[in-house]
């Protein structure tokens, strides 16, 4: 079976005997999310201890390194790093006005176009969008031509049109399982000192991935009385193929390294791309060993690295999958009303 993250670290860990063949995909380090290293729990939120606004960084380099070399095959190339800072610093201080293509208008700020952005590294096929995105936000298109492009973002990652759902659960479904099955700090300072050494350290992303987690301080203890806390190193009885991506921007590639590091009975297969998840990406190198494992338990040889077929931009398109739904829960408050979203953007 192929699985994502922590579940089939759990199921390998508690029933290792009933392993034939297990692929994870999506890893996240197991200690990290669960209880942290040493007084972590009490001190670090775990989306936090989890280092994706590391990852989230490192992809969004690979973007503007990408951008740039693509040269007029992308349309914000061009020191993009820079100007994307530009643009982050202007609507910092000046949210601008969008207009839906269904006609719907709203207020568009700095955590939206970090929201956006971040949307858009799960899946490297939408990148040119977003290229065309930013540099219509910066020659102050019109509300209907920005609007329009961030419509194309979305269509790329197979989301609803905005007025569709006008209060999804994005903000609650998650909670029940991450909540539950990790420890986190009991003080609300604790998560404020969090997101502000995140903001220091990893600039765009380091806030909204701590403040993901912040529904876990009022959240229940008992609900988590169940919950498996390790160890992670339980022998399979048959090899557990552990896949990571290098440029992932939510579950970076360190988790996929520690988990294979931990099962004694596991082999990590790399992925030299860019996105969420490396399975069914488009990436032939990646599906074959995959399926191969699947079907006859071998595992791919060790140190086995799957290299991209080109670049996201240009006439070679290096990836050619729909995101999933977990891009969804990244891009939802832009689902969100106007009022709910100046709320968490206050933060």
């Amino acid at each position: 079976m192929c699985w994502a993250g922590l579940d089939a670290q759990t199921f390998a860990n508690l029933f290792p005997g009933r392993v034939r063949a297990l692929v994870i995909d999506g890893v996240l380090d197991p200690i990290a999310w669960t209880t942290g290293r040493g007084a972590q729990s009490s001190t670090l939120p775990f989306s936090t201890r989890l280092r994706s606004d590391e990852g989230a960084q490192r992809t969004l380099g690979e973007f503007f390194r990408l951008c740039d070399a693509a040269g007029p095959d992308c349309a914000f190339s061009g020191h993009s790093r820079q100007r994307y800072a530009a643009l982050a610093g202007q609507l910092r201080q000046h949210p601008i006005t969008i207009t839906d293509p269904s006609g719907q208008t709203f207020t568009f700020t700095y955590a939206d176009l970090v929201a956006t952005t971040l949307g858009a590294l799960y899946e490297s096929s939408v990148w040119p969008d977003l290229a065309a995105f930013l540099a219509d936000v910066e020659a102050q298109a019109s509300p209907a031509a920005v609007g329009r492009a961030l419509a194309a973002i979305r269509t790329g990652l197979g989301l609803p049109a905005l007025q569709q759902e006008p209060y999804p659960n994005y903000i609650e479904g998650g909670p029940g399982v991450y909540c539950s099955d990790s420890v986190n700090p009991d003080s609300f300072a604790a998560w404020q000192r969090a997101a502000a050494a995140a903001d220091r350290q990893f600039g765009y992303f380091g806030r909204p991935w701590t403040w993901l987690s912040s529904i876990c301080l009022p959240w229940p203890r008992s609900a988590g009385q169940d919950r498996y806390l390790g160890p992670w190193t339980a022998r399979t009885s048959s090899p557990v193929l552990v896949v990571g991506n290098y440029f992932d921007p939510a579950t970076r590639y360190q988790g996929a390294v520690t988990a294979s590091r931990l099962l004694p009975n596991s082999r990590l297969l790399s992925y030299a791309g860019w996105g969420h998840t490396a399975f069914f990406s488009g990436n032939f190198c990646i599906d074959d060993h995959v399926t191969r494992y699947l079907v006859t338990t071998r595992v791919p040889a060790a140190g086995t690295v799957c290299r991209p077929g080109g670049s996201p931009f240009g006439p070679t398109a290096a990836s050619g999958r729909t995101a999933s739904a977990d891009a969804a829960a990244v891009l939802g408050p832009l689902l969100l009303p106007q009022a709910l979203r100046r709320a968490m953007h206050s933060r």
